[in-house]
């Protein structure tokens, strides 16, 4: 364990802008057909020949940019394990930790994304950014009132994906914790 802050990485929104308009690739990123078996799974009950692979976009500098940031980064995302074996070569990232999520997909009691309480136990009081595109003012809150350490939830417009202008926010953020 490092002395710097996490880096919790969703990859669909921040990395992969599925939702930019008009279905058109962004300038900077490339088309991936990828095949992870958490998407196989999720189209049960066609058997995996029968299985559309998932169209990604992903910006082979993004890798590079992370890494010069002053943060451990952790994979944040539903591709879990995933993310190593289809995300993260294809950006220039190394193998890097995940987070595996206790209830993926599942309703929360109190209404909070479903990834918000696992985020908080992972970090376990570490300073932490987590880049999603699925954060709203609820878990915000949530995050503040009962993550001991900093913690900063970075919404990331799944139309674009990750900026410069998120790259320098979380530059400033480092250099202030």
């Amino acid at each position: 364990m490092t002395g710097r802050p996490l880096l919790l990485l969703d990859v669909d929104g921040p990395l992969n802008p599925y939702a930019a308009p008009g279905a058109r690739r962004p300038e900077g990123y490339l088309t991936h057909r990828l095949l992870p078996e958490g998407w196989v799974v999720r189209n049960a009950p066609l058997p995996r020949e029968e299985v559309e692979p998932l169209r990604v976009w992903l910006n082979p500098s993004h890798g590079e940019e992370l890494l010069a940031l002053p943060y451990e980064l952790v994979w944040a995302t539903t591709w879990m394990e995933e993310a190593n074996t289809f995300i993260g070569p294809r950006i220039g990232l190394p193998e890097l930790p995940y987070i595996r999520w206790t209830n993926l997909f599942g309703e929360d009691p109190d209404g909070l994304h479903w990834k918000t309480r696992d985020v908080v136990a992972w970090a376990d009081g570490r300073p932490f950014v987590w880049a999603d595109d699925e954060l709203g003012l609820q878990d915000i809150a949530w995050i503040e009132a009962n993550h001991p350490g900093p913690g900063l939830a970075l919404w990331v417009d799944p139309r674009i994906g990750l900026r410069e202008l998120h790259f320098a926010a979380l530059r400033e953020w480092a250099e202030d914790e």
